[in-house]
């Protein structure tokens, strides 16, 4: 039986506004077994980030209130766990690739120096054997001299080499879960196709799970193995994603991937999907989507309940699922 290693139930979760409250997200529920790697995708807004980072209790405390659910990591309740307890797994049980590099590592220190004092805080190395290890992770990412690497400053590195310093900084401490928030926006397409495949190398080689955040289908389609479609902090149709990207049912996955450049002939008019997110402070009743979709109907003034259809793991919430093997 597949091991689980993260698990979110339920989670609705607000941040306190002046005279409101924004509705951040609304009955999340998703899983990550061990040695898969499973992406969320969703336009800005749509809740994946908070999501990842709740699912290490990131948040500021007493910036956001907690209505219901459960994040459960190896067995530890996540949300009732006390400080040193989430000091503790974090890094050594669950370690995050922020999307910006630059802005995750100390610019006033060395990368060696940086990667040293990480692996000691969680491992009983000597220093010798930190920085031995430290040069190791950072040739498994392909970096021709880790150790002319180890004496520069982050500012010294493109950001390519950044990131890759930043996946090996992840896998450092053989943590059983990655989180990896938009790793490779920044990033140029070829020098993104290269960090994807390093990533995705060393999660199969060490049999680590990956919680994969991204706006891009394109980058979602190279690498995970299952994928969550969310909206405005809901998650709207799951699956493996090989079925999902190819026939997907719910109407906003569908206008995600006719919006992908990759699909449409160069110089043609890219499609896009009509209106905007709604606000989150005011949320509108029934289908959230329904405003900006081409299906909807009277049945759209009621919330869909995410319910699984066909094969395990694929699930939709929409009462007018596109059921014609839609190819996009």
């Amino acid at each position: 039986m597949e091991e689980r290693v993260l698990s979110i139930e339920d989670l609705r979760l607000s941040f306190p506004l002046y005279q409101a409250e924004a509705q951040v997200l609304n009955s999340v529920s998703l899983h990550v077994n061990r040695g898969e790697i499973v992406g969320v995708v969703g336009e800005s807004g749509s809740g994946k980030s908070v999501t990842a980072m709740m699912a290490m209790r990131l948040l500021t405390p007493d910036t956001y209130r907690i209505h219901s659910g459960r994040v459960d990591l190896l067995g530890t309740d996540m949300l009732a766990a006390p400080e040193t307890t989430l000091r503790t797994l974090r890094g050594s049980k669950v370690a995050m690739i922020f999307q910006e590099p630059m802005t995750a590592l100390n610019p006033t220190r060395r990368i060696g120096k940086q990667m040293v004092d990480v692996i000691r805080q969680h491992r009983p190395l000597s220093q010798r054997e930190a920085r031995a290890h430290a040069a190791s992770l950072l040739a498994d990412m392909q970096i021709a001299d880790p150790l002319r690497v180890m004496d520069r400053y982050p500012f010294e590195l493109s950001g390519g080499m950044r990131q890759r310093v930043m996946i090996a900084l992840a896998f450092s401490c053989d943590p059983d879960l990655l989180i990896a928030d938009e790793p490779t926006t920044a990033l140029d397409v070829t020098v993104q196709r290269q960090v994807l495949r390093l990533l995705k190398q060393k999660a199969r080689a060490t049999n680590t799970a990956v919680l994969f955040i991204s706006h891009d289908m394109a980058v979602i389609s190279q690498l995970c193995d299952r994928l969550y479609v969310m909206y405005v902090g809901s998650v709207i149709e799951s699956g493996k994603t090989g079925t999902l990207l190819h026939h997907p049912q719910h109407p906003y996955t569908i206008g995600l991937l006719n919006s992908a450049p990759d699909t449409h002939e160069p110089r043609s008019a890219l499609p896009s999907i009509p209106g905007t997110v709604p606000n989150l402070a005011a949320l509108p009743t029934g289908c959230v989507f329904r405003e900006r979709c081409f299906a909807a109907g009277a049945a759209c003034g009621n919330v869909p309940p995410l319910r699984q259809i066909g094969e395990s793991d694929r699930a939709i919430a929409c009462w007018y699922p596109q059921l014609e093997n839609v190819h996009v």
